[in-house]
């Protein structure tokens, strides 16, 4: 069923919960060792779509397959092969971030060096302390680089930046950069369209559970412009904002 290029195939996914429906019927692969994109307003599905493909959540029908297993046939399987992101609230408070490592290591059954994983995240010198006295950046590069503890081969980052400084922003984006270059697949939802633009090698677009359209940002953007787009003020010529505007007639903040 899984093509050997994909790390991730989503075959007419459906979330239904009562009579709502979050995740309407969408189809998508990631490549390995791709960078892909879920965009959209909150209440979109992204989330819902992500926990299902961790194997968090139940699929109502559809199909998942993740390096070639079937999610909801060998979640445990699919949970070795993935890292996902903790949101800050989910670390103990009285553990050193040494020691948080160490900790998620033996409940994985892993050996790391948990300096060496601290200095891929620039918080070498942050060892010895507590998550509650790190700033917001170092809290989410903290929590990024604790996905790795199990060397994940697909990786799953659920709006990673949010609330975050734009400095603070930016080193993030050069965190995720650092981890794409070792091979791992990522798969990132977002609503800062810069955000996508700077690192997705494609993205979807997504609107009211179903994905709208795929594609590299380049090709959303220059599709946009052939269809004969243009901004009133032309610095760039159109965005990726541009085009999730287009596609859906809304705003990501709104």
């Amino acid at each position: 069923m899984n093509n050997h290029k994909d790390a991730i195939v989503v075959k007419d996914l459906v979330k239904k919960y009562g009579d709502f429906t979050a995740v309407d019927g969408i189809s998508f692969e990631v490549k390995k060792g791709e960078l892909f994109g879920i965009l959209g307003q909150n209440g979109a599905g992204k989330t819902t779509t992500l926990e299902i493909i961790e194997t968090l959540k139940p699929l109502t029908s559809g199909e998942v397959w993740v390096e070639g297993f079937n999610a909801t046939d060998s979640p445990w399987e699919v949970k070795k092969r993935i890292g996902v992101q903790l949101q800050s609230a989910g670390f103990y408070p009285e553990l050193t971030l040494v020691e948080l490592i160490n900790m998620f290591a033996a409940l994985y059954n892993v050996h790391v060096d948990a300096r060496a994983l601290l200095k891929k995240v620039d918080l070498e010198e942050k060892a010895g302390a507590y998550v509650n006295k790190l700033s917001g950046g170092q809290k989410q590069r903290f929590a990024v680089m604790s996905t790795l503890i199990n060397k994940p081969s697909i990786l799953f980052l659920d709006e990673p930046t949010t609330g975050l400084d734009p400095h603070a922003r930016v080193s993030l984006w050069e965190t995720i950069e650092e981890i794409k270059k070792s091979g791992v697949t990522i798969v990132l939802t977002t609503h800062y369209l810069e955000e996508a633009e700077k690192l997705c090698d494609r993205v979807a677009i997504m609107d009211s559970g179903k994905i709208i359209k795929i594609g590299t940002p380049n090709e959303l953007i220059k599709e946009l412009l052939a269809g004969g787009f243009r901004r009133k003020i032309v610095r760039q010529e159109a965005t990726l904002e541009d085009v999730f505007l287009h596609l859906t007639g809304k705003t990501l903040d709104e």
